[in-house]
C-alpha cells in the first residue's frame, strides 16, 4: 500500500483520507478509484434504492462524477460547464451555481461531443475547466469566482474535457485536440494566484519537453535526449499530437505523478514518418518542476489513433517475492502495462482481450509491441478487422482496484474496425485526421454482438479471473467497494452491482439516460450512498446526441453504435442510491 493518507499533511489528502468524503475524480492519488465503505454489502444490495435525484437542465453526456466534500456535494456539467453546489442535508436546494458564458463556436473543434470530465477540489476552492480552454478557480462556499486563466486556443482546435488535478498547492490540466493537430502539453498553476509555475511539452526540444538530466537512466533503450525533434520529419512535432486529456496519478513518496501523452497528428501515419516521440508515452514527473525523470512511449508511430491517455493506478505489489511500486495502465492498444513506477521498468504487459491482434506481443525487454503486419495501416490499403478499434479496448473510463483482493476491474470495449487513410492538408483549427472508419462488435462475445465487459485481472501475472460481458461499451468504468461490490454504468441507462468475487450481477437500477461516467460513493450522517452521473454522450453516442445517420460519421462511431437510440435518450443528472 502507498504511504497512508491520513499521515500527510496536506489538507487534500487529510480530507481524502476519511471515506464519507469523496474528493477527487480517482477516488484518491493512487486512482485507485476504490472505497473503504462498507454498509452497502453482497448481501444487501438487493434493498438499494434511488434516494434523491437532480436534473442538470443539460442534455449531451455526462463524463466525470460529483465530488463529496463534507456536507456539501458539487457537480460539473457537459458544455456550457455549469457548476452546482447542493447540501446533503437538503439537496433539493441549489446552495449556489456558476454559469460561464463562452462563445458556443467552441463545440465545432470538440472531438466527439462536448463533455467535461468533472471538477477538483483543495483547500475551500473549487478548479474547473471549460470548454473554450479555460481553467478556474471557484470560493468552495460560495461559488464565487476566484481567478481564471486561458489553458488552451480555441482558435488553433484547442479545448478542455479533462478535469483538473490539485496537488502540493497546484492545479494540473491538459489540453485536447490532437485531432486538430494541436501539439500537446501540462501545465501546472498557483491554487492561489492561477499564475502559471510551470509548462512541459510532449514534443519538441528537450528543453520544451523538459527532460531530468538523468532522464531515463534506469531503461535508457526506452530513448534519452533529442528524439521530441529527430523522430519526426521536419517539423511535424510542432503540429504533431501528443494531447493529454485524461487522468493524472500522484506518489507522494517519491513526489512523482503519473499521466499518458495521446496519439501523434494525424491518425495517418504515411503523413508522419519516425517513431513521432513522446506521443503515446506513459510519464513520470516532478511535480514541483515538471521535469521528467523516465517515459515509455507503448506504441511508437501509431497507427491506429491509440491514444495512450488512460488512468494510471498506483498500487504496492510483491513481484518476485519483494515488494514494489507499481503503476497499472490499460492502454487503447489492448494491452494491460504493470510498471515499476519508480523506474519505469516494465513488470508485465499482457492483452487485455486475447481479440488483440494488431501486436503479437510486447517484449518485455526491450519495452517494444511486436505488429503483425497484416493489421498495419498505410495509404492505398483498407485494413480490415483490426483490433482494437481506434476507441481502443479501453478508453477515457476510471477503473478500480481492490487492495484486499489485488484485483483490477477494468470496463472495456470489445470493437474492431476498417480503417481507410487519406492524404489531407493541416488547417489550424480544422480537422486533421486523414481516415475513415467503420467500427463493430469484436470477434468474442458469447453472441458476437457484444461491444463491451468488464474484467476481473491480477496486475501483476496477466491473468483473467472473470468477465462480464455488456451489448455496449463499459465507457465510464467501475467503482470497487470495501462492501465486496464493483458498480458501473451502461450505455443503455443501468447502473449495476456485481460481486467482486465472480462478476455475478447482484443489483441494477434503470436510469432516466445512459450513463459514460464511473459512480462513486460517500457517506452522510452515518449512511453510505452511490451516485453517479447520468446522460448519454461522448464518443460513443455522438450519433445519437447530434442525430447523424453516416455510419462512418463520428469517426467511425455513429454506425456501431446506431442501435443505441432504441435503449435510450438523452438526458443530463446525477442519481444517489441508498439502502
Amino acid at each position: 500500500m502507498l504511504p497512508s493518507v491520513a499521515a500527510a499533511a496536506d489538507s487534500l489528502e487529510a480530507l481524502g483520507a476519511n471515506p464519507n468524503n469523496w474528493t477527487m475524480q480517482t477516488g484518491d492519488y493512487t486512482g485507485q478509484h476504490y472505497s473503504r465503505l462498507s454498509q452497502i454489502t453482497t448481501g444487501n444490495v438487493k434493498n438499494l434504492k434511488a434516494a434523491w435525484s437532480f436534473s442538470t437542465g443539460l442534455l449531451h453526456g455526462h463524463e466525470g462524477a460529483p465530488l463529496v466534500i463534507g456536507d456539501m456535494m458539487y457537480i460539473n456539467t457537459p458544455f456550457p460547464n455549469n457548476t452546482f453546489a447542493l447540501n446533503l442535508a437538503e439537496p433539493e436546494k441549489i446552495v449556489w451555481q456558476h454559469k460561464p458564458k463562452q462563445d458556443a463556436s467552441v463545440k465545432a473543434v470538440a472531438c466527439c461531443d462536448i463533455v467535461n470530465r468533472g471538477l477538483a477540489y483543495d483547500d475551500g476552492r473549487i478548479f474547473k475547466t471549460q470548454l473554450d480552454g479555460h481553467l478556474v478557480a471557484l470560493d468552495a462556499k460560495t461559488g464565487k469566482e476566484l481567478w481564471k486563466m486561458e489553458n488552451c486556443d480555441p482558435a488553433v482546435g484547442s479545448t478542455i474535457t479533462q478535469a483538473p488535478f490539485a496537488v502540493k498547492g497546484k492545479v494540473l490540466v491538459g489540453c485536447s485536440g490532437a485531432e486538430l493537430g494541436v501539439r500537446g502539453y501540462v501545465t501546472a498553476y498557483d491554487q492561489k494566484t492561477g499564475e502559471l509555475v510551470w509548462r512541459s511539452f510532449a514534443t519538441g526540444p528537450d528543453n520544451e519537453l523538459n527532460l531530468a538530466k538523468d532522464f531515463n537512466k534506469d531503461n535508457p533503450h526506452y530513448g534519452q535526449m533529442g528524439l521530441g525533434t529527430k523522430t519526426w520529419e521536419g517539423e511535424a512535432w510542432k503540429i504533431g499530437g501528443g494531447t493529454n486529456w485524461g487522468w493524472y496519478a500522484y506518489d507522494p513518496k517519491l513526489n512523482l505523478f503519473y499521466y499518458g501523452s495521446g496519439n501523434p497528428a494525424p491518425w495517418n501515419e504515411t503523413m508522419r514518418p519516425g517513431d513521432n516521440k513522446w506521443t503515446m508515452t506513459i510519464w513520470a514527473r516532478d511535480v514541483d518542476t515538471g521535469a521528467a525523470k523516465w517515459g515509455y512511449q507503448k506504441t511508437p508511430h501509431d497507427e491506429w489513433d491509440f491514444a495512450g491517455v488512460n488512468q494510471m493506478i498506483l498500487t504496492d505489489q510483491p513481484v518476485g517475492g519483494k515488494s514494489q511500486p507499481l503503476l497499472t495502465h490499460v492502454d487503447r492498444n489492448g494491452i494491460m502495462y504493470t510498471l515499476n513506477r519508480q523506474t519505469g521498468s516494465i513488470v508485465q504487459a499482457a492483452k487485455v482481450d486475447p481479440a488483440v491482434n494488431v501486436f503479437k506481443k510486447v517484449d518485455l525487454k526491450t519495452g517494444l509491441p511486436l505488429r503483425d503486419p497484416e493489421f498495419s495501416t498505410r495509404m492505398d490499403h483498407k485494413g480490415t478487422n483490426i483490433c482494437p478499434s481506434a476507441m481502443g479496448f479501453h478508453n477515457q473510463g476510471l477503473d478500480a482496484y481492490d487492495p484486499d483482493s489485488r484485483t483490477f476491474y477494468f470496463g472495456l470495449n470489445h470493437i474492431c474496425m476498417d480503417w481507410e487513410p487519406f492524404m489531407l492538408p493541416y488547417r489550424a483549427g480544422q480537422f486533421f485526421v486523414g481516415a475513415t472508419l467503420a467500427m463493430y462488435p469484436g470477434p468474442n462475445g458469447p453472441t458476437k454482438k457484444e461491444m463491451g465487459q468488464v474484467r476481473a485481472m491480477d496486475g501483476v501475472t496477466g491473468e483473467v479471473k472473470w468477465t462480464k460481458w455488456e451489448k455496449f461499451s463499459v465507457w465510464g468504468g467501475t467503482l470497487a467497494t470495501k462492501g465486496g461490490l464493483v458498480f458501473y454504468n451502461t450505455l443503455d441507462g443501468n447502473i449495476k452491482a456485481l460481486d467482486k468475487t465472480n462478476g455475478k450481477e447482484i443489483w441494477k437500477f434503470k436510469m432516466p439516460s445512459g450513463a459514460i461516467g464511473a459512480p462513486m460513493s460517500y457517506a452522510y450522517k452515518g449512511k453510505q450512498y452511490i451516485a453517479t452521473n447520468y446522460g448519454v454522450g461522448g464518443w460513443p453516442g455522438v450519433g445519437l446526441v447530434f442525430d447523424l445517420t453516416d455510419p462512418s460519421a463520428g469517426l467511425g462511431a455513429v454506425g456501431a453504435f446506431k442501435e443505441l437510440q432504441n435503449y435510450t435518450q438523452m438526458g443530463g443528472g446525477v442519481m444517489v442510491f441508498g439502502l
